[in-house]
């Protein structure tokens, strides 16, 4: 699938199945991110990888968006190793975690597994829960595993601004 399909065809996906992620898969998702472009190369990301029933259970306590899975990525961003632009002290290490994340729905995607982007949760559960995450701004969760056969894309999925709206030529 090249790219364009793969972006256009990615969908948020609520309704996973808690079967096994094949570990050779959940590699090449970090292996995708690892390969992430950061600002000046700093990759101050971190993923924590969440299969452990009993850790799946703490990261409950933090959000109700789990929608089924049995593996989740939780990406942060450690904002004293991003770089920082010096004309107005612009931190990007929040971008390059996004970056990061984009490149773990993508890559979960090309491998025949599905994802969404949570922001609703709790970092402070998350921290209490998980202490290696203190000192991470906790960019996002990802929820990654084989779609249910009743899971659609929303109805939203389809809505894009025209390309005119979204891009002015200079």
């Amino acid at each position: 699938m090249d790219f364009l399909q793969l972006a256009k065809e990615r969908c948020s996906c609520r309704k996973l199945s808690d079967k096994p992620v094949e570990q050779e898969k959940i590699q090449q998702i970090l292996e995708a991110a690892q390969a992430a472009p950061t600002a000046h190369n700093k990759q101050p990301e971190k993923i924590w990888v969440i299969s452990d029933p009993a850790n799946i259970q703490k990261l409950r306590e933090a959000t109700t968006c789990t929608f089924g899975a049995g593996l989740f990525f939780v990406v942060g961003a450690n904002p004293e190793q991003g770089w920082v632009r010096e004309s107005d002290g612009r931190n990007f290490a929040d971008i390059d975690a996004a970056i990061v994340g984009t490149h773990i729905m993508f890559a979960a995607e090309s491998l025949g597994l599905h994802s969404t982007w949570v922001g609703w949760f709790d970092p402070k559960i998350l921290k209490k829960n998980f202490p290696g995450m203190e000192g991470y701004d906790l960019i996002a969760i990802f929820p990654v595993g084989y779609a249910l056969p009743e899971a659609h894309p929303s109805h939203l999925h389809g809505d894009r601004k025209a390309v005119s709206e979204i891009a002015e030529f200079l």
